[in-house]
């Protein structure tokens, strides 16, 4: 059974669906870039973000600067670009690989500011200790919840094809964190596949047994994005907040037991959960740059073959910010 604290972390994401929407509704009057203001949305697993909030270090960073940060929550990191790209917010926390994929689908104008490295154990395929699932073989035909476009679904997608199973032999239901683990607790599915730290909550529940992570089947980078106008205007608060991102990674890894503590009254989980969760994340912060950019082209080659993506994406074309430069340039360039 799940633990009321770890209820308690997955319900409140329910409602951030509605937030999303009127957090972009509501900034949708005033798109405009603001000199004074840096408008930061970021989800639940945005550890370094959420960091840097608490503990007010970025806020601090940025007042020399004459910057002030407004913060919006989101569900999940679609939405996030979503907002990204109607320009309601400015910069984006880490959202998986899969949604800068979605996001250049649509066109929408913004550079990738700094990358998290690989870390395949933070996304897992979740099932029931007692049932028949062993092998990602055995979802075919089966009920299986996974939040859309988020890196648990190209994990999905990945562990069927190594399987041998399309996508359409199984029924995937696109469900937020929060009501994926409600179906899979009442039995409405037959596998949730989701990432740190909604795995963490739930993986030692007695009842609950991991079936695959992303360990030879999908790196699982993130990536930290913002508005192309937004960087062309304030390159210095890009600059402050990749230094800001960095020195976060440095602490989570150095002091994890004084992270968890940090987190476990913001996220409503207990520390050893929490730090659970962190030591399965790389938090090494870093630029954006071609040697590493690789699986995004193979991630949405996969997309586009299970006919999510609406056109092709050559993701050698997308656009990452050069911080000596002080400008956006291709990815392939």
């Amino acid at each position: 059974m799940f633990s009321r604290t770890r209820r308690r972390f997955l319900s409140q994401t329910s409602l951030l669906g509605a937030g999303a929407l009127l957090a972009r509704s509501g900034f949708a009057a005033t798109a405009t870039t603001s000199a004074s203001t840096v408008r930061i949305g970021y989800q639940k697993s945005s550890t370094l973000i959420t960091v840097l909030k608490t503990q007010g270090t970025l806020d601090a960073a940025l007042a020399p600067l004459g910057v002030t940060v407004s913060w919006s929550e989101f569900a999940s990191g679609l939405p996030l670009t979503e907002a990204l790209n109607a320009e309601a917010i400015d910069l984006s926390a880490d959202v998986a690989d899969t949604v800068p994929i979605f996001a250049q689908a649509a066109h929408a104008r913004f550079v990738y500011l700094a990358q998290e490295a690989p870390s395949p154990g933070a996304q897992a395929i979740i099932v029931k200790r007692a049932g028949a699932l062993h092998t990602a073989a055995d979802l075919r035909g089966k009920d299986i919840a996974v939040t859309k476009a988020a890196g648990s679904h190209y994990l999905l997608l990945a562990a069927l094809a190594k399987a041998g199973v399309p996508p359409d032999a199984a029924r995937i239901h696109y469900l937020t964190p929060a009501d994926g683990r409600a179906a899979f607790e009442r039995g409405s599915v037959d596998a949730w596949v989701t990432w740190d730290p909604y795995v963490a909550s739930v993986d030692q529940d007695a009842d609950v047994r991991i079936l695959a992570d992303g360990n030879g089947l999908a790196s699982y980078q993130r990536y930290y994005l913002a508005s192309t106008r937004y960087a062309e205007a304030r390159p210095d608060v890009l600059a402050a907040v990749f230094a800001q991102l960095r020195q976060a990674g440095d602490w989570v890894r150095k002091s994890p037991q004084d992270a968890a503590r940090l987190l476990a009254p913001v996220w409503g989980l207990d520390a050893a959960t929490i730090e659970r969760a962190n030591a399965r994340r790389s938090y090494l912060v870093r630029p954006v740059e071609a040697a590493h950019f690789g699986e995004q082209q193979k991630i949405a080659d996969t997309f586009l073959a299970a006919r999510l993506l609406p056109v092709a994406v050559d993701t050698a074309h997308a656009q990452r910010w050069d911080f000596s430069g002080k400008r956006a340039v291709a990815i392939g360039a």
